[in-house]
């Protein structure tokens, strides 16, 4: 049931989204269709609610507490890569906060926070100026055209959440930095990635720029790359093979790891005082 309740959901929930899209731009469908795509959704919702149900109780026949069991039902119902992409939502909204309150995540007392946001940050603000022209463009010619008042709004709905999305994604960078405390070695993107290395397990760390990372996280025979516009500038190196989550859910062993930093000196000076300490 499990199987059959997620392929309904992906299959029905866009034919549903599109139906709204239509009707809220005017467009007339037939009664039919708008009560067969409703009954569909109505029996979908159904078949969620009856799979949640069953798993919940399971949980709870295991001894789980209430909480713990509609968290385990909702990790088993919704399929990872789905929850990490709303988690990435959430983290990316919460950023938003911190940064008008200049306020950073995760950097403790006593803890060196190590920002990586510079170097991408001008290209980031083009392309927010570029979304805005965008949207405004798009609406004055939407106007001109006669377009129904409807798709209008949802088109500058989407314009406007993805303008929302690409300053959540430059607050995540900058409210999200490296974090070295005593104990552990933080290195993390934004709202998408987030390792903690403990200090033990590193050997040895060096400056070592490379210009040719490709994509923002990468992993390749044993070696993590956590790039900023394709660039990394700091390798750390590995006692034994530590399990690294990409932003997708995919895990993978390394025991090298190269990220950027806008000084990478903070992050030597941070890391190897317990090095000597430890020799």
């Amino acid at each position: 049931m499990l199987k059959v309740a997620r392929a309904a959901m992906f299959a029905v929930l866009p034919v549903e989204l599109l139906l709204v899209i239509l009707l809220v731009s005017g467009v007339p469908l037939p009664a039919p269709v708008i009560a067969v795509a409703e009954a569909a959704v109505a029996a979908v919702l159904l078949l969620e609610a009856t799979a949640a149900y069953r798993l919940y109780r399971a949980e709870r026949r295991t001894g789980s507490g209430r909480g713990e069991a509609a968290r385990a039902t909702v990790r088993r119902l919704v399929p990872e890569q789905v929850r990490r992409i709303m988690a990435f939502d959430a983290k990316g909204m919460v950023s938003l906060v911190l940064w008008a309150a200049r306020r950073r995540d995760g950097v403790p007392p006593g803890a060196v926070a190590v920002s990586y946001s510079r170097e991408q940050s001008t290209m980031l603000t083009f392309i927010l100026f570029l979304m805005v022209v965008e949207t405004v463009a798009l609406e004055v010619l939407l106007r001109a055209w006669g377009v129904p008042d409807g798709l209008r709004l949802v088109v500058l709905v989407v314009d406007v959440y993805s303008i929302l999305v690409g300053l959540a994604i430059g607050a995540a960078c900058v409210t999200r930095p490296h974090v070295v405390s005593p104990r552990e070695l933080r290195v993390r993107y934004g709202a998408f990635f987030d390792l903690r290395i403990p200090r033990e397990l590193i050997s040895s760390v060096r400056q070592s720029r490379n210009y040719n990372e490709s994509g923002m996280v990468g992993v390749k025979d044993g070696r993590l790359s956590v790039a900023v516009s394709s660039q990394t500038n700091v390798v750390v190196e590995l006692e034994e093979p530590i399990t690294i989550v990409r932003p997708l859910g995919g895990r993978a062993e390394v025991t090298v790891v190269r990220f950027f930093a806008d000084t990478p000196g903070a992050v030597l000076s941070a890391l190897r005082p317990a090095q000597h300490h430890d020799a």
